[in-house]
């Protein structure tokens, strides 16, 4: 499996370290936040542990790059991140992620491009979930894209509910705050 590097500042960095008995990459995080989290069997936690890459990160380094092809879902471990999006010409500040979230569900759902860039704003780290992983884990038990496909519904409610028309009704009709 081919592990994308993540960026810090202009230089690209290298993921995690291969493991030196069989050339994996080395994960330190336990299995069971991936279990917790994905309300999954232990069997396809485990399968998804084996296979995930950790990450650490400084302030300021791009985790991924919108447009870029998702290697895979992230959990984000610690720290704190930041979304940036160009649409139309425009920069968008599209808020914080934190730890314990699940980040780019749309892409590994979807086109398989990041809809954003994320950048560490505090010393970070992160788990890849990489795809040939996640699709194993899909054919081994198919509730789980289900489970995924629920979350992103829950990604958009809470993005665009009531506190979503509360702030269309405070603040006009953007969608999100541009960077100027």
């Amino acid at each position: 499996m081919e592990v994308p590097p993540f960026q810090r500042g202009n230089e690209l960095v290298s993921a995690a370290p291969a493991h030196p008995s069989h050339g994996a990459p080395v994960c330190d995080a336990s299995p069971r936040p991936v279990a917790e989290l994905l309300a999954c069997p232990p069997q396809i936690a485990a399968l998804l542990h084996r296979a995930a890459v950790s990450r650490d990160l400084e302030a300021g380094d791009a985790l991924f790059r919108q447009n870029d092809v998702a290697h895979g879902l992230y959990l984000l471990l610690s720290g704190q991140f930041q979304r940036r999006a160009e649409r139309l010409g425009s920069r968008l500040l599209l808020g914080p992620a934190r730890a314990g979230e699940l980040v780019e569900l749309a892409a590994i759902l979807g086109d398989g491009r990041h809809t954003c860039t994320m950048t560490a704003i505090s010393a970070s780290s992160a788990l890849l979930l990489p795809r040939a992983a996640l699709d194993e884990a899909f054919r081994a038990w198919p509730p789980l894209r289900m489970q995924l496909l629920r979350e992103l519904a829950r990604e958009v409610s809470r993005a665009y509910g009531p506190s979503w028309r509360a702030r269309q009704l405070r603040h006009g009709p953007h969608l999100v705050r541009p960077i100027l």
